[in-house]
């Protein structure tokens, strides 16, 4: 298990072939033995492998090719309308409407979706995390007809690799773990930690193909800019609300 995380790549090519049920399962299954808050597992996993609903997804994750090339589309949900039906089917009035709750089901969704991915991956497929779910949370709500109380958090492509990227850098160790208390940065620190990742050759072609000074600046002024942060931010809010997870009362 130990090469299996350590060897971890995101793979964005898959095989045609398709990921036997038997294995999907079994894989979904080691997903659910992940912690969970009060063993409550408020989440749920959309197992999507059919090609038309794929293509409904594609346009929620900016087209990105592994969306419909993939054999399964795992779409993983914060999801509190299970647990509420229960509750108030055995006279329990459930207190689940507000923003920590959304909170709690989305650690509880990301926690079974690590899970799936070691899984997966230990078995030989490949995956990919899709970082633009919670982007487009209302599309996905509409195409996945999800109900009141259920938001999607995360989305995985899964399938039998059809490429062998190497291994993404990571920052060391030291720069991540903090010891009994946070320690703060000094600037050395920052310079030390960050240095490697600075000279890797493609990390400088992303500083010269988009006319910046840095590297931090690609991701500041490109990548992830403040105006889109806030555009997104606003429309999750909004989505949060929409699924009644934002009752301050």
């Amino acid at each position: 298990m130990f090469d299996t995380l350590l060897n971890h790549v995101s793979i964005r090519k898959y095989m045609a072939q398709p990921v036997p049920l038997e294995l999907l399962n079994a894989i979904l299954e080691a997903g659910t033995r992940a912690s969970t808050t009060g063993n409550m597992q408020v989440y749920s996993i959309i197992a999507t492998t059919d090609e038309a609903i794929k293509e409904e997804l594609a346009p929620c994750h900016f087209n990105q090719p592994m969306v419909v090339q993939a054999p399964v589309v795992l779409t993983f949900c914060a999801d509190f309308n299970r647990f509420n039906k229960w509750c108030r089917l055995r006279n329990a009035e459930p207190g689940y409407d507000n923003f920590l709750s959304f909170f709690t089901a989305a650690i509880d969704a990301l926690l079974v979706a690590q899970n799936v991915c070691v899984a997966a991956e230990d078995a030989g497929l490949g995956i990919c995390y899709l970082g633009t779910t919670t982007y487009t949370a209302g599309k996905i709500i509409d195409i996945l007809d999800l109900p009141l109380g259920v938001v999607p958090v995360t989305t995985v492509t899964l399938g039998y690799p059809d490429e062998q990227p190497d291994l993404t850098d990571r920052l060391p160790l030291e720069a991540v773990v903090h010891m009994d208390k946070y320690r703060d940065y000094s600037d050395p620190d920052i310079e030390k930690l960050y240095r490697e990742k600075e000279l890797i050759t493609t990390y400088q072609e992303f500083v010269k193909e988009n006319n910046k000074e840095t590297l931090a600046q690609v991701f500041t002024d490109v990548r992830y800019k403040k105006a889109d942060n806030v555009l997104f931010s606003k429309a999750l809010i909004n989505i949060l609300e929409q699924q009644g997870f934002m009752n301050n009362q």
